[in-house]
C-alpha cells in the first residue's frame, strides 16, 4: 500500500493549507477533493493548494489524513477508492520513471575520491593565483591572515562540504532540502561556477601557449632580439648605474647599457616583454579591446576539448634568491591595515580549497555513506596548503634573482598582476641545464594541475545542474556538458583579446573571489551551522563514520568563520578601494560590469528565500519548520547502508 509523508497541515479561519509529499508527488486535499502535482523534490515544498474549509477541524483532517497515507484509506470517508487508486496509478508512473533512469554513480574507490579532491584542491590556485596574491600584498604580510584562515576557516569549510555532500549524497543544489530557504545558496554557487568555469580555464590557454613556443632550440624570452621587443629591453642587468637630479629636482637612477643611457625605472626583461607584448600583445586598456588573439583562442578551444622540485633546487642556489625569500617570509605590519590583504588572503583559501562552488559538495555526494570524510578532509587541505606555502618559495626565491639581477628591489622587480608566474618560473628556467625539456615539461604539468580543477569545478556544475533537473537532463547530459563548454568557451573569448587581460582582472577580483566569496560562504556556513544545527550536523557526522569529531570544528562552524567572513566583508567595504591592473584604472563602466557579475551571484541568496517564504503557505511557525529546520529522516538517505554507532532515525 502506498504510504507518504504529511508535510504540513494548517487550520485557521481563512483555510487550509496541506502539502504532503509520496516520491516525487505532491498531493494536496480539501473537503472535498484531492488536488495531485507532480513535480521535483525542489517544489514540493513550494506548491501547495490553499482550501477553504473553516468547518474541518485540523486535528481531525491530520488524523484522516495519516490514515490515509498509512494505508488505512476505508476509514477515510472523504478520500475514495477512485481517488485512490488514481493516487496508485500516478505514483507507479513516477516510480517507472525513475528506474528508466541512468543510474547515479559512486567512487570506485577511496582512492579516486581522494585523488579527485587533490587535483580540485591542487591547482593553478596554488602555483599561480597564491604567489602573486602574496607578492601583491606585502609577502610575509599576507601569511598570517592567510594562516590564520586556514585554522579558523578554510579547513572546517572544507570538511563540511564533503560531509555535506557524502551525508546527503545529492549535488549543490539538493543537499538545500535540509534548509530550504537558503538554497539560493545552491545557485549562487552555481552561478559563481559558471564565471569560474569562463576565467579560470584562460591560465591554462597561456600555459598551453607557453609550452608550444618552449618547442625551440633557444627558448624565445631569452632574449631581447625578437620582433615584439622594445628598445628598454636589456638582456642581462645593466653594468653601471648613476643618479642625477632632473630639472624638477627629482632623483632619477640612470644605467649604461651598450652605448645608451637608460633611466633604472624604464628597463624591462625579455621574459616581461614576452608576456606582455607576446602573449598578451596587451592594449592600452579595457576600452581598446582590440582584435582577438587568435592563437590564444587555439589554445584556448584545445584546453576546452580535452618538474616542480627542480625549479626549488635550483631557484633557492640563484645569487639574491634569500632576499626574495626574506620578502615572503617577513611580513610587514603595516600592510595588516589594508583591509585588501585580509580579503586576498581569506578568499584566496576559499578559491584554492574550491568552496563555495558546490564542487566539494558534488564530489562527497558519490562517496560511500560510511567513508571517513573527516580523515580525508583533514589529509587534502593538508596537502593543499603544503603545495601553496611550497610554490610560494620557488616563485619568491626566482624573484629575489630578477631584482638582483636588475638592480630592483623585490617588490618591484615584478609588477605584472596575475601574470607573475609567467614571469617568475620562465626566467627559472633560462637558469636551468636544457632550458626548452623543462619549459616543456614546466607548463605540461601546471596544464595537468589546472585541467585537474577545471574538470572538478565543471562537475560540481553538471552534477548540481544534473540531480536537480534528472528528468530533464540525466539521459542527455553528455549533450549538456557539450552545451555548457560551447558557451563558456565563446564567452571566454572576450578573456583573450588584446584587452582581454582587463576582462580577466574584473572576472578575478569581482565573479569569483573577493566580496562575493565571503558572502556565499557566509550563508554556506550559517545554513549548516546555524539554520539545520551544528548538533544535528555532529549527529549526521557520528551517523556515517561511528564518532563524533572534536568540539574545535563545531566551534569553527558556529563561531570563527562566519565571523570572519562577516568581519572581513565588513572591513573591506568600510576601506573600499576600486581595483586597478598594475598602474591602469578602470572606468566606471568596467566597474559597473564587475559588480553586475558578482551580483548575479550574490542577489541569487536573499531572492530566492524570499520567493520562497512568499510562495509557501502557512504562518511563521508552519514556514519555520518546513523552510529553515524540517525533520531529516536518516533511514531514506541511508538507503542500503547502515548507521555504525548512532541508533537515532530522525534529525
Amino acid at each position: 500500500m502506498m504510504c507518504g509523508r504529511l508535510l504540513t497541515v494548517t487550520n485557521s479561519l481563512t483555510g487550509v493549507w496541506i502539502t504532503i509529499r509520496r516520491g516525487n508527488i505532491l498531493f494536496s486535499q480539501s473537503s472535498s477533493k484531492l488536488g495531485i502535482y507532480q513535480g521535483t523534490d525542489a517544489e514540493s515544498l513550494e506548491m501547495s493548494e490553499k482550501v477553504q474549509s473553516g468547518s474541518t477541524p485540523e486535528k481531525a483532517f491530520s488524523m484522516e489524513m495519516n490514515q490515509f497515507l498509512s494505508g488505512n484509506e476505508s476509514t477515510s470517508p472523504k478520500v475514495t477508492n477512485a481517488v485512490a487508486a488514481q493516487l496508485i496509478e500516478d505514483q507507479a508512473k513516477v516510480t517507472s520513471d525513475e528506474d528508466d533512469l541512468p543510474q547515479r554513480g559512486t567512487w570506485a574507490s577511496k582512492l579516486d575520491f581522494i585523488m579527485s579532491t587533490v587535483g580540485l584542491a591542487i591547482g593553478l590556485g596554488n602555483v599561480w593565483r597564491f604567489p602573486y596574491l602574496c607578492y601583491k600584498n606585502g609577502g610575509g604580510a599576507f601569511l598570517l591572515p592567510y594562516l590564520l584562515t586556514v585554522i579558523l576557516g578554510g579547513i572546517p569549510m572544507f570538511f563540511m562540504e564533503l560531509a555535506v555532500g557524502q551525508f546527503l549524497t545529492i549535488g549543490g543544489l539538493g543537499v538545500w532540502k535540509i534548509t530550504p530557504i537558503f538554497k539560493g545558496v545552491g545557485y549562487a554557487a552555481a552561478v559563481m561556477s559558471c564565471w569560474m568555469n569562463i576565467y579560470y580555464i584562460v591560465v591554462l590557454a597561456w600555459a598551453i601557449f607557453y609550452f608550444i613556443m618552449s618547442f625551440s632550440t633557444e627558448l624565445p624570452w631569452s632574449d631581447c632580439s625578437n620582433y615584439w621587443n622594445s628598445d628598454q629591453c636589456v638582456s642581462s642587468g645593466p653594468k653601471s648605474c648613476r643618479s642625477e637630479i632632473d630639472f624638477s629636482g627629482k632623483n632619477i637612477t640612470f644605467c649604461q647599457v651598450g652605448n645608451r643611457s637608460i633611466p633604472l625605472n624604464n628597463i624591462t626583461d625579455p621574459v616581461k616583454e614576452f608576456w606582455e607584448r607576446r602573449v598578451l600583445n596587451i592594449s592600452s586598456g579595457i576600452d581598446e579591446v582590440g582584435e582577438m588573439r587568435w592563437e590564444l583562442a587555439g589554445t584556448l578551444l584545445f584546453v576546452w576539448i580535452l618538474c616542480y622540485f627542480f625549479l626549488l633546487i635550483r631557484g633557492i642556489t640563484l645569487p639574491g634568491a634569500f632576499n626574495g625569500i626574506s620578502y615572503y617570509l617577513k611580513p610587514t605590519m603595516a600592510k595588516l591595515g589594508d583591509s585588501g590583504v585580509w580579503v586576498d588572503a581569506v578568499t584566496q583559501i576559499f578559491f584554492s580549497y574550491g568552496l563555495g562552488l558546490g564542487t566539494l559538495i558534488a564530489l562527497g555526494s558519490y562517496n560511500k555513506y560510511n567513508n571517513n570524510v573527516y580523515k580525508d578532509a583533514l589529509v587534502v587541505c593538508c596537502v593543499n596548503s603544503c603545495t601553496s606555502f611550497f610554490a610560494g618559495f620557488v616563485i619568491f626565491s626566482v624573484v629575489g634573482f630578477m631584482a638582483h639581477s636588475q638592480n630592483k628591489p623585490v617588490e618591484e622587480v615584478a609588477l605584472s598582476g596575475p601574470g607573475l608566474a609567467f614571469l617568475a618560473y620562465p626566467s627559472a628556467v633560462l637558469q636551468l641545464p636544457w632550458p626548452a625539456l623543462w619549459s616543456c615539461l614546466f607548463f605540461i604539468m601546471l596544464l595537468f594541475i589546472g585541467l585537474d580543477s577545471q574538470f572538478c569545478t565543471l562537475e560540481g556544475f553538471i552534477t548540481a545542474m544534473v540531480d536537480e533537473w534528472p528528468h530533464l537532463l540525466r539521459r542527455r547530459k553528455e549533450l549538456f556538458i557539450a552545451i555548457v563548454c560551447l558557451l563558456s568557451y565563446l564567452v571566454g573569448l572576450t578573456c583573450v583579446t588584446r584587452g582581454g587581460m582587463y576582462i580577466f582582472q574584473l572576472l578575478d577580483q569581482y565573479a569569483v573571489s573577493g566580496l562575493v566569496l565571503l558572502w556565499v560562504i557566509f550563508f554556506e556556513c550559517i545554513a549548516f551551522s546555524w539554520a539545520f544545527g551544528a548538533n544535528r550536523f555532529y549527529e549526521a557526522i557520528r551517523d556515517m563514520i561511528g564518532y563524533y569529531p572534536v568540539g574545535w570544528w563545531k566551534f569553527c562552524w558556529v563561531i570563527s568563520t562566519p565571523a570572519i567572513c562577516f568581519g572581513v566583508f565588513f572591513f573591506k567595504m568600510v576601506q573600499w578601494s576600486e581595483i586597478t591592473y598594475l598602474d591602469y584604472k578602470y572606468p566606471w563602466m568596467a566597474h559597473a560590469f564587475g559588480w553586475f557579475t558578482a551580483l548575479t551571484s550574490m542577489l541569487c541568496i536573499p531572492g530566492y528565500a524570499i520567493y520562497l517564504w512568499r510562495k509557501t503557505p502557512g504562518d511563521f511557525q508552519t514556514k519555520f519548520k518546513l523552510l529553515v529546520r524540517p525533520e531529516i529522516n536518516l533511514e531514506e538517505i541511508r538507503g542500503k547502508a547502515t548507521a555504525l554507532t548512532s541508533d537515532i532515525t530522525t534529525l
